[in-house]
């Protein structure tokens, strides 16, 4: 099952290159069908998972030779960690490749970008050996590239290089990490149940240090976090609405992912020597990315700076639980599964607003909050998605980003508590720019050349209700989100 979510769309993909005469209504059918026909096998297999204590750690596990050699094979499985991203990933693409297109210029090659980018990223949160989740992460640049420098607007051929430069010397830094992690096995295996059975580098300071430090460069510029971000604002501005999407909801979780199933797990001695320091690391993140947004008048540059504030608030999460080897369980537990559960409440959040804001652009080719006022007026339907997901977003209870941000400071609380306490101002930050902006854009007068400004049509207000609908479930009952990262959270605490 978990092969087919992976192959299905990518095989759409090369059905929208060789079908030439599809008219772009077609080609979304072809590419809305390939995405959801993923996601079933997805569902079927959440349909099986076992979230029981005594479960395996990786189900629907299977396996099949590449390079014996070097211990390399195309190895799938999930926990409930890797199920929960790829889930919210097949639901985020399904939403997006339904959305209105901005710029309907080559809808088949654009499609097919999508679903190319749908495939390499399920296949990295789903696979299971070192080299091919490589190869994955770096094959998500490409698809990414190709979205922004060519149906973006503006600047965006500039911004979609910019993008590409800085993840790929990341990426090159994580490929350096991985051959000095697999060196340190006998015999060499990227077979990553292995690794985090064998923790190879287990007392080895200078040497697990340096490795430890490639992984976490290449996968903070990917998150983004501070100071590393700097690629992720003009990418955001110039793209279109639903790649932007992609690109928060998706693409940043492959960073944070990363760190947990990685050296998280496979190094943690090294990883608990150095999380402290990588916890103020995550701090500034958390109130640079807040500050910098509140300065914001560019509805995107606001929406892109939040993405590097909330990710702050995942990684702190993270450095908490793997600060200690033994000792505050529970707490470290709670953090690491807020964590998670930030990733997907921020993917689905952070998601529709990106979406909310290419609707801006599609009706009035700008983002210049001063260019805006009083929409609740003609955009009422527009107004509510924006009050949720910006409400949802700067974690008010009830929604889906207070049941992961509760989580990550009690748990933070535990083991860093002054981190934790400074990391409040960031909440503090985050609601007054949310609601600054929710002023500017709705509330007011309204300028007479926005009298006639749409509200948002039957395809994209369903799209925008389903998405919001799965953050106000998750903030009203997230038990059966908190029960399936729950089950890998604690396999992960416990070694």
């Amino acid at each position: 099952m978990l092969t087919l979510a992976i192959l299905i769309p990518m095989l759409g993909a090369l059905a929208l290159i060789i079908l030439p005469s599809l008219s772009q209504s077609n080609a979304r059918i072809l590419a809305i069908g390939a995405s959801t026909l993923s996601f079933l096998m997805l569902l079927i297999v959440w349909a099986r998972f076992d979230t029981s204590v005594d479960a395996p750690a990786f189900q629907a596990f299977a396996e099949a030779a590449w390079i014996p050699s070097l211990g390399v094979a195309w190895r799938v499985g999930v926990d409930g960690m890797s199920l929960a991203l790829s889930l919210m990933s097949g639901v985020l693409f399904i939403a997006c490749i339904s959305w209105p297109m901005e710029n309907p210029e080559r809808p088949r090659v654009y499609y097919a970008w999508f679903l190319f980018l749908e495939s390499v990223s399920l296949g990295l949160f789903l696979v299971l050996d070192l080299l091919i989740f490589y190869v994955f992460f770096d094959l998500s640049l490409v698809g990414m590239f190709f979205l922004i420098g060519r149906w973006g607007h503006g600047d965006a051929e500039r911004a979609a290089l910019k993008f590409f430069i800085y993840t790929l010397a990341g990426s090159l830094a994580i490929l350096l990490a991985i051959i000095g992690l697999v060196l340190s096995v006998d015999p060499i295996t990227f077979d990553m149940r292995a690794l985090i059975a064998a923790q190879p580098l287990a007392g080895m300071d200078l040497r697990g240090g340096l490795i430890l430090l490639g992984f976490l460069v290449g996968f903070a510029v990917k998150a983004p976090l501070f100071p590393v971000h700097t690629w992720l604002p003009p990418a955001h501005v110039m793209a279109p609405g639903p790649v932007s999407a992609i690109l928060a909801g998706v693409l940043l979780k492959m960073g944070t992912y990363g760190i947990v199933r990685i050296p998280f797990q496979m190094m943690r001695e090294t990883f608990a020597d150095y999380a402290l320091p990588l916890a103020i690391v995550a701090l500034a993140s958390i109130l640079w990315g807040a500050i910098v947004a509140l300065g914001q008048t560019n509805l995107k540059r606001r929406i892109a700076y939040t993405s590097v504030n909330h990710m702050g608030y995942t990684v702190m999460g993270i450095a908490a639980a793997g600060a200690l080897l033994t000792g505050a369980e529970g707490a470290r537990e709670m953090a690491l599964t807020g964590a998670v559960v930030e990733m997907v409440a921020h993917g689905l959040i952070t998601g529709a607003l990106f979406l909310i804001a290419g609707g801006f652009w599609a009706r009035s080719e700008t983002y210049d909050l001063n260019a805006f006022g009083g929409l609740a007026n003609v955009a009422p339907r527009l107004t509510m998605a924006a009050v949720i997901a910006a409400f949802a977003s700067l974690g008010l209870p009830g929604l889906a980003g207070f049941v992961a941000e509760v989580q990550i400071f009690v748990g933070t609380f535990a083991v860093f508590p002054w981190i934790a306490a400074i990391g409040l101002l960031g909440i503090l930050i985050t609601a007054a720019l949310f609601l600054r902006l929710l002023q500017q854009l709705f509330f007011g007068d309204l300028p007479k050349d926005h009298e006639g400004f749409p509200d948002v049509s039957l395809r994209e207000g369903t799209v925008l209700a389903a998405l919001l609908a799965l953050v106000v479930l998750i903030g009203i009952y997230p038990r059966w989100l908190l029960d399936l990262i729950g089950s890998a959270t604690s396999a992960i605490i416990g070694g």
